[in-house]
């Protein structure tokens, strides 16, 4: 299996995940503060969505780039 496949096929997958999971999210420590034997943390949960005209455009691209290596 050449490059092209390859690559097709990690799109087509990076596509159906993010139609599926629409999005990831994580968290982020923002302040801490120790005081001697008094430790505190602010942590703040984020979250990245995925644009369901990227999922639906990677899996369209991935598709085209595999029929294409295919031909060639």
């Amino acid at each position: 299996m050449d490059s092209t496949k390859i690559a097709a096929l990690l799109l087509v997958l990076a596509g159906v995940l993010g139609l599926a999971y629409g999005g990831f999210s994580y968290t982020r420590e923002t302040h801490r503060a120790d005081m001697g034997p008094l430790h505190m943390s602010v942590s703040e949960k984020q979250r990245v969505n995925f644009p369901l005209w990227a999922g639906v455009g990677a899996i369209v691209l991935g598709g085209f780039m595999f029929v294409r290596g295919a031909r060639g």
